[in-house]
């Protein structure tokens, strides 16, 4: 038993070097995404390598793959640090990105608290386009923005706020009246 005609194929050793192949197939049935026809659903992969194409490739792409973190705009190469301090910026103190909004410049606020127009270091009768009046709570300006006791220079301190309740009052008994 066991001699050469016993019917059975001898074991095949595999040495290191020789891998086991595995076929695999692609079924042609399945719809494409992109022509609708049938064929492979595998597509070509874009990817992006800076932000100008971002947008073209957004129009056309459902997906891609940057090469970049679009979060990370910082390249601090790209800024140059001057050494003039005559605008009274700290030169201790350098801001050279942000990230997000801004709520004193970016949404509505009193005017008072006014990023773009600094209320300690700009005429108050100045406001940018979100500035509103503290006392009346309309758009600046309002009918009693300018002059020596103009809602203007109007802050959130106790006269103020005297004067910001009454308006209220008035405003709830007109509108109750009327």
């Amino acid at each position: 038993m066991g001699g050469r005609g016993s019917g059975r194929k001898p074991k095949r050793k595999f040495s290191p070097i020789e891998e086991k192949k595995e076929v695999i197939e692609i079924d042609d049935s399945y719809p494409s995404p992109v022509s609708g026809e049938t064929g492979t659903p595998l597509r070509s992969i874009i990817c992006v390598r800076n932000r100008e194409h971002i947008k073209n490739f957004e129009k056309t792409e459902e997906c891609f793959i940057l090469e970049f973190d679009p979060n990370d705009s910082l390249d601090i190469l790209e800024f140059s640090v001057s050494k003039n301090t005559e605008g009274g910026d700290s030169p201790d103190l350098h801001v050279l990105a942000e990230k997000g909004q801004v709520a004193c410049r970016d949404y509505p606020h009193p005017r008072h608290n006014c990023v773009k127009y600094p209320f300690e270091k700009t005429p108050h009768v100045s406001h940018c386009e979100l500035c509103y009046c503290y006392v009346c709570d309309l758009a600046a300006p309002c009918k009693k923005w300018v002059g020596a006791s103009g809602h203007c220079h109007a802050l959130n301190n106790e006269s103020w706020n005297n004067e910001r309740t009454q308006k209220r009052q008035l405003d709830m008994m007109a509108k109750n009246t009327g």
